[in-house]
């Protein structure tokens, strides 16, 4: 009997030993998990802090994005500093606080292209969780061009209704852009091509000489504003003003179609074109992200060229710009 009463007292004992010692340790994790959130709730507190002095700039932002891209982007300090304690922060707009993104704690920031107009900021912090520098806010601009819906998608590949097509304004293309040929011609494209090849009926060495003669062109940069376009070509500059001489629909061997905006001089120098023809597979008023572009001095004669399509993209563009526009296509 005495040796029972003696195991169930330490049997007793065991247990009150064991539920402190549990209790210990939640109070402990209870504790770490306030001191994390003070921290971050702190952190919180200078986030719209517009005092903290800019010392930071944010590098790897895209023109734009599309929906899905990955965005990769660095802080990089004007100043050295032995500091490492980085949040970065995001809004959707000007009118809503800042948030602090979660699991974005270095340097670096990673994400996925979701929201248009979201807006990025880093701040870097002392080890008393004070901020020391921010950097400007950055803009994600997300444009997905042609759209993913179906019907949008149908226009683009060139199957649309007559009445669908709306006659558009030479504005729809106001901007500075770019020849792709010189990219074309130095390999930066030939990802895009291989890209094509593993979906199309072509090998890329195939779509490479499709696009040599597609792409050709000795006018390697066109500027367009208030109707006057600008050719510059082999280092001399040439500029035309230009009213809208409406359109036509084309039918190709393939049964798509595409339609030619079409535009005639009123005014230029020598050397311009009496008519040039935008195709952008847009069929309606909208701003455009690139052109094909056909110019001569025969309207009709204009609208058989179908193998030689100078391609201009917006000057800002780099060489990784332009393939992840071309592949978004």
């Amino acid at each position: 009997m005495k040796k029972l009463l003696i195991g169930l007292f330490s049997s007793l004992l065991l247990c009150l030993v064991l539920t402190a010692c549990q209790g210990m340790k939640e109070e402990q994790v209870r504790g770490k998990e306030e001191i994390h959130d003070e921290e971050h709730d702190h952190v919180d507190e200078h986030s719209n802090d517009e005092e903290t002095q800019v010392g930071i700039k944010i590098e790897g932002l895209a023109a734009h994005y599309h929906t899905g891209d990955k965005i990769e982007l660095s802080a990089v300090l004007d100043e050295e500093s032995e500091y490492e304690h980085w949040h970065w922060y995001s809004r959707e707009s000007t009118s809503e606080e800042w948030e602090v993104v979660s699991g974005q704690e270095t340097e670096t920031f990673i994400g996925e292209a979701t929201t248009d107009g979201l807006e990025l900021k880093v701040v870097l912090f002392d080890d008393n969780h004070e901020p020391i520098v921010q950097s400007e806010p950055v803009k994600i601009v997300i444009d997905d061009h042609h759209g993913h819906d179906e019907a949008s998608q149908r226009i683009y590949q060139g199957y649309f209704e007559d009445e669908q097509v709306i006659d558009r304004e030479l504005s729809d293309w106001d901007g500075d852009w770019q020849s792709v040929y010189p990219y074309l011609l130095s390999g930066d494209l030939d990802v895009v091509f291989e890209h094509k090849a593993k979906n199309g009926d072509m090998t890329a060495e195939e779509y490479k000489e499709y696009y040599t003669v597609g792409y050709e062109t000795d006018v390697d940069h066109i500027k367009i504003e208030n109707n006057v376009v600008t050719f510059y070509q082999n280092g001399k500059e040439y500029s035309g003003e230009y009213e809208s001489d409406g359109y036509e629909i084309l039918t190709y061997e393939k049964g798509n179609r595409g339609v030619r905006f079409i535009y005639k001089l009123v005014d230029g120098t020598e050397g311009m074109p009496q008519y040039i023809q935008f195709s952008d597979h847009n069929i309606f008023p909208v701003d455009s992200d690139h052109f094909h572009l056909y110019w001569g001095d025969d309207r009709d004669e204009l609208l058989e060229e179908v193998t030689n399509w100078p391609t201009y993209y917006p000057a800002e563009l780099d060489a990784e710009g332009l393939v992840r526009d071309m592949l978004a296509h």
